[in-house]
């Protein structure tokens, strides 16, 4: 895969830019129980506003919990019946999905992927930044305030 081209004559100019599905890169952020592919972003194709890539997610398995900073994220599965995990009112909410689905998670939304089946869940991510902000976490709820001792 080539990299970032910055010699085009004007803007409307520039050429496209293609990743082959086997030149998908690992070397992005990572969270535990699932594999981060990434596709299009400032390093593999130079975008300036765009990340997308693809999660994988092996059989009876669960990601950690984690977010994605001030990205905008938004999830297209592929294959398997991904369960994504979140937290409202204190409680855990589990949405389950299927090939087909999509799922939007908003800026700073603790979450986290389950794979509770026998086969593999791929699904395709778009965020609104040409980075993979990934921000690892101990629990989908914060700490409880211990005030002062």
């Amino acid at each position: 895969m080539a990299g970032p081209q910055q010699d085009f004559p004007d803007d409307w100019h520039q050429p496209l830019r293609h990743v082959r599905a086997d030149q998908l890169s690992e070397e992005t952020g990572q969270t535990s129980g699932m594999t981060r592919r990434e596709a299009v972003s400032a390093q593999t194709v130079g975008a300036q506003r765009l990340w997308m890539g693809q999660t994988h997610v092996a059989p009876h398995t669960g990601s950690g919990d984690h977010h994605h900073g001030d990205s905008e994220t938004a999830i297209h599965v592929l294959r398997g019946h991904p369960v994504f995990v979140f937290a409202e009112h204190g409680e855990e909410v589990r949405l389950q999905t299927g090939p087909g689905d999509y799922v939007f998670v908003p800026p700073y939304t603790p979450h986290r992927e389950e794979n509770p089946h026998a086969e593999e869940a791929v699904v395709v991510i778009a965020r609104s930044s040409q980075e993979a902000i990934v921000v690892n976490l101990p629990s989908l709820l914060p700490e409880p305030d211990r005030g002062d001792d």
